[in-house]
């Protein structure tokens, strides 16, 4: 059974409530995953509507948003919708309260790509309660949240009001807006009525999602070595399939499996999901912000697996791993880390690669040595057990995306960014131009 939260948002929205969220608590079946030490502790996702509200300026734009209010404790956030194959068209602004200071944040913009996800003919993507969605953001512990989404046709119509200060307009006109909002809407949307223009172009069921990561004391990352601690390592369909005999292997890194950091098994759906082999890695920011120690990033991880899972609907986690800002490297989607596990990464190109996220945001922000480092000796390893030259190129066939169309044959690097299989930023500019220094270290771990 799918994990995900209709029902209890169906119930939020009949009552019109937008004060407190409720909690999810759906539970798929538990497969948990062995290694690493450790009991987590209650998490959960919470969510709230997202309705029209309408500006104190009369030449200010309609919105829809959560104005400001107290909230269950949460640490990462993000903007989900009804349709998976829609795009939201506009600017996602929030502000949070932080739990322990009681201090409101800047206003900060949530990425609005949708670009990781799961494979357009993909079963994973046809299931019921898949859902489109916002990059998460991490905020860290908050009990408080704002938020407004300003469509793109009412910013170019009428301009920004956050460009202007009007930093409580938003929220505020909640109270003396939302009824006229409303009214219009329910008479449908008039070509000289800009109102409904303006709803009328945000994605339907808009809600805002908070997730709890809930606590955790992580284990130590399993050893390196010849073989992996997670048995099902082991469970090659076919001897001759088994990648570790081949040359140009690296040293394997230390990882911190799912277990590890702390990995609600119970949320996920209990199979695995492989493909024939691993040709290629592309390499990600987690766009969730930069904002995070290295002692939360197993939190940061956890969180992003409830964003992927319990909001967006994915069958796991989309990444096959994570690498934070010291280097450490976290297992992500579950059935091995030998294993050619099929991931919902690169839209159009989830076959034969696998994705490494670095947490955080390099659109401007530098990532640090640790970070390349890890993902260099990542890769190296992981593609070194596929017979890849970390250091070479591949051929992909797309499966379909914005930028390929499906049957496509496209030539890529081994290590590539985002940006390469899709339109995206992703992994930010400052990431990707450093990548010919993860390709040749890769390279020189694997001798060649």
């Amino acid at each position: 059974m799918r994990p995900f939260i209709a029902s209890a948002i169906g119930a939020l929205c009949a009552v019109g409530l937008a004060v407190t969220p409720a909690l999810s608590a759906a539970r798929g079946p538990s497969t948990a995953a062995p290694g690493g030490e450790g009991v987590p502790s209650a998490g959960g996702v919470h969510t709230l509507p997202l309705r029209p509200l309408a500006t104190a300026r009369a030449a200010g734009p309609a919105v829809r948003g959560v104005p400001a209010q107290s909230v269950e404790p949460f640490s990462l956030l993000g903007v989900t919708w009804d349709d998976a194959g829609e795009d939201l068209h506009g600017a996602v602004r929030v502000r949070t309260r932080d739990a322990g200071t009681g201090t409101w944040s800047e206003w900060q913009e949530v990425q609005t790509h949708r670009d990781d996800a799961p494979d357009p003919v993909s079963a994973e993507r046809a299931a019921d309660g898949v859902r489109g969605g916002t990059a998460p953001l991490w905020v860290g512990p908050s009990d408080g949240v704002q938020v407004r989404v300003v469509p793109a046709a009412a910013r170019h119509a009428h301009g920004d009001a956050h460009a202007h200060g009007d930093a409580h307009a938003h929220g505020d006109a909640h109270a003396h807006g939302d009824a006229r909002a409303e009214s219009r809407r329910g008479r449908g949307a008039r070509s000289d009525d800009p109102l409904g223009d303006v709803l009328d172009a945000l994605p339907e069921g808009m809600r805002l999602d908070l997730i709890d990561p809930g606590g955790y004391e992580p284990g130590p990352p399993s050893g390196s070595g010849d073989r992996d601690d997670d048995p099902r390592e082991d469970e090659w369909s076919h001897e001759d399939d088994d990648p570790r005999d081949d040359d140009g292997t690296a040293p394997r890194p230390g990882i911190v499996t799912r277990s590890g950091w702390g990995a609600d098994e119970s949320i996920r759906e209990s199979g695995y999901a492989y493909t024939d082999t691993v040709r290629a890695a592309f390499v990600h920011h987690s766009g969730t912000g930069n904002d995070y120690s290295c002692d939360e990033a197993p939190s940061v991880v956890r969180s992003i697996y409830r964003y992927h899972v319990q909001s967006n609907g994915w069958r796991d986690v989309g990444y096959n791993f994570f690498v934070d800002k010291c280097g450490t490297i976290y297992e992500g989607r579950a059935g091995g880390v030998t294993r050619a596990v099929q991931g919902a990464h690169v839209l159009g190109f989830n076959t034969d690669t696998m994705g490494v996220a670095v947490l955080g945001t390099y659109s401007s922000a530098r990532p640090t040595a640790d970070a390349l480092d890890g993902v260099a000796k990542l890769t190296a390893w992981k593609l070194g057990l596929y017979g890849r030259d970390a250091g070479g190129r591949t051929t992909l066939v797309s499966g379909g995306n914005g930028k390929y169309p499906k049957g496509e044959r496209v030539s890529v690097r081994v290590i590539s960014g985002h940006r390469d299989g899709f339109s995206t930023d992703c992994p930010g500019a400052e990431l990707y131009n450093r990548l010919d220094r993860v390709r040749d270290l890769a390279a020189d771990l694997q001798g060649r």
